[in-house]
């Protein structure tokens, strides 16, 4: 374990708090004009999935597990969860649908993903930035909506309902941001 200042605790980063290893959501720090700088911290534990809100001091000393992040390859999903593979040492491990949440939906084939392995389980997931998908149906152009501002509904191959510029129909391949499932620009292929 490293004691850092919980200042620098970012999202991501796993804390060890009274034996427990934790998964940070989100970290803000505050400066009031009067009293002491605090730092907030949304975190969920790694064990059993439950969300926790902590207020440190700024100065105040928590301890980060040491978290190796390694490249895997996304495999398949079955009733145990999601299967990834080390492709170095081809070694597999899995992950539960909790785990990986609403990012399940960008996962694809063959995928490389960052894994966050703790004590040989993998605790969090980085997907890649973007991720390229089909629009399944979106409505039809209207003519003379060409306002860059305006968006339309479309599904997307993944099932995920997204904004898109009223230009794009169903068949385009489009590039989507995994972090908010928001419409990044056509697809060059």
């Amino acid at each position: 374990m490293v004691k850092i200042i919980a200042s620098s605790v970012r999202k991501g980063n796993v804390l060890e708090v009274e034996g427990k290893l934790y998964v940070v959501l989100t970290a803000q720090n505050f400066h009031p004009g009067k009293g002491t700088p605090v730092t907030q911290v949304d975190m969920r534990r790694i064990s059993d999935g439950t969300k926790v809100s902590e207020r440190y001091r700024t100065t105040e000393q928590v301890e980060r597990a040491f978290v190796e992040d390694r490249e895997h390859n996304y495999l398949y999903e079955d009733g145990d969860g999601y299967h990834f593979m080390n492709p170095e040492t081809y070694d597999q491990l899995t992950m539960s649908q909790e785990d990986i949440g609403d990012l399940k939906a960008y996962l694809q084939e063959g995928m490389t993903v960052v894994l966050s392995v703790h004590e040989g389980v993998a605790i969090a997931i980085d997907l890649p930035r973007h991720v390229t998908l089909e629009i399944t149906e979106t409505e039809p152009v209207v003519k003379g909506q060409t306002a860059s501002s305006s968006y339309k509904p479309a599904m997307l191959s993944n099932g995920v309902r997204t904004l898109v510029p009223p230009h794009i129909t169903a068949g385009t391949r489009v590039v989507i941001a995994t972090e908010d499932g928001s419409y990044v620009e056509r697809a060059k292929d």
